[in-house]
């Protein structure tokens, strides 16, 4: 994957990552009070039929998202 970052916009069904930062200092505020923690492993469940929102388990349930907000959860 070289230097490029991975965000949980990228993940595919079933895929996990371990969340390392975010890309938006606003949204993460939001993020961080809804389980989003650095460190915290993510796992996407599934998508809407057109893509977005998405649906994550994080700290212990799930969570939906719409695309932009997942795009600013950076992944290690």
């Amino acid at each position: 994957m070289g230097n490029a970052q991975k965000s949980v916009a990228d993940l595919k069904i079933g895929e996990k990552g371990t969340i390392c930062c975010f890309k938006d200092k606003d949204m993460s505020l939001k993020l961080l009070e809804m389980g989003c923690l650095p460190g915290s492993e993510v796992k996407l469940c599934c998508k809407a039929p057109l893509g977005d929102p998405i649906c994550i388990m994080v700290s212990g349930y799930n969570l939906s998202l719409r695309m932009d907000e997942a795009s600013t959860i950076m992944l290690r």
